[in-house]
């Protein structure tokens, strides 16, 4: 061994190298069949990788196709051997593996998988959290409620968002709009009501044209003050986000970026002036490796960072990064975090915090209630 690489040893506190990659999906049905402005489902599978180095094993995931565990497993074969004490180098070697495939989409979603199970490893050999070991500009990371699907009664609605203002303390919940846009005005009223002098937000996931979506947000910052417009356009059209983001109500923010995946996407995105608020989703924008990109980006524009989805994942990462503003507590993947893991956060006052006496991000399979849900 040189000089340089004992003393890169020393510097990590970890002298160990990758053994072994493994893989495993899980396909859970939803509670209840969910829609959004553009899609419907009533499952989820979310795709783990657990890599192994001396007596220690670090577990990350993505919510993807099951078809991404087969590029978890041949990316898996890329990195072994490699020092487990360095993850920004073997982020370095996946991304470079996928060049002539393409970076984007599932080759993400794996490398995602794999990255945070190399940091989870990592903090696991020198035992001591994520959350410590990326170090922590908060303690603890607000959460905003996040489901109201448009397949929802007016009920199921009206329950579950101020479930999440009674039970969890959240000063902000989320619903879902645009598969019947004449319904939506009301639908809106309705989840108001529900929660009261909490801040609502909206979701379209690109279901509108840019002036379906502008009519549409003075109409609801006018009756419902709506606070937030995610996506009320496509995500590609950058164009159309900055003209929503120039002339909605002032009240009012748009926010976009939960398909980002990588670097450059992001600098886009913001340099288009495109969102008030920027999106990016840890288990797409290839790990937590690429999620601190996002956040360095972030910083550099002036502009907050939310995290999509994912929360139990997301969390150590939200606590490092500069600028955040919140992290979604999204209906489907709570549920799933807390069936499949011990260590899922439990929120408390509208927040949640990561527990600094479990080494890693704290989240251990629960191997006997996942088994009924494999699908690899």
């Amino acid at each position: 061994m040189t000089k340089l690489a004992a003393d890169s040893k020393e510097a990590t506190g970890v002298s160990a190298q990758i053994a072994e990659v493994t893989v495993s999906a899980y396909t859970i049905p939803t509670d209840k069949p969910e829609a959004d402005g553009t899609f419907r489902w009533t499952s989820t599978t979310i795709v783990l990788a657990h890599v192994r180095a001396a007596n220690q094993c670090g577990l990350g995931y993505s919510y993807t196709h099951e078809s991404a565990a087969a590029l978890v497993k041949f990316l898996g074969e890329k990195i072994k051997g490699r020092d487990a004490g360095d993850p920004p180098a073997t982020w370095r070697t996946l991304t470079e593996a996928v060049r002539n495939m393409g970076r984007e989409g599932i080759a993400a979603n794996a490398i995602s998988a794999l990255d945070t199970a190399l940091w989870d490893l990592k903090a696991k050999l020198l035992n001591i959290s994520l959350a410590q070991l990326f170090g922590r500009f908060r303690e603890e990371v607000p959460i905003y409620g996040s489901g109201g699907f448009t397949s929802y009664t007016d009920r199921d609605l009206r329950e579950q968002l101020a479930g999440w203002v009674e039970r969890d303390g959240c000063r902000f919940v989320k619903m879902k709009i645009g598969s019947e846009p004449a319904r939506d005005p009301e639908r809106v009223r309705q989840a108001k009501d529900a929660i009261g002098d909490r801040a609502l937000f909206v979701d379209a996931n690109g279901a509108f044209s840019p002036k379906q979506a502008l009519a549409l947000a003075e109409v609801m910052a006018d009756e419902c003050d709506v606070r937030w417009f995610e996506e009320p356009v496509s995500s590609d059209d950058l164009a159309g986000l900055a003209l929503l983001r120039r002339h909605a109500p002032p009240r009012m923010e748009i926010a976009a970026g939960e398909y980002g995946y990588d670097i450059d996407y992001f600098r886009r995105m913001l340099a288009a002036e495109a969102v008030d608020v920027q999106q990016a989703d840890v288990t797409r924008c290839m790990g937590y490796t690429g999620f601190l990109q996002a956040a360095a980006c972030c910083e550099a524009f002036h502009t907050d960072l939310s995290g999509h989805c994912a929360p139990a994942l997301h969390l150590p990462v939200m606590c490092a990064a500069p600028r955040v503003r919140h992290l979604e507590w999204f209906h489907d993947h709570v549920r799933i975090e807390h069936m499949l893991f011990d260590g899922s956060p439990t929120p408390r006052n509208g927040t949640i915090r990561p527990d600094l006496s479990r080494a890693g991000h704290g989240l251990v399979l629960k191997t006997k209630d996942a088994e009924r849900f494999r699908v690899t």
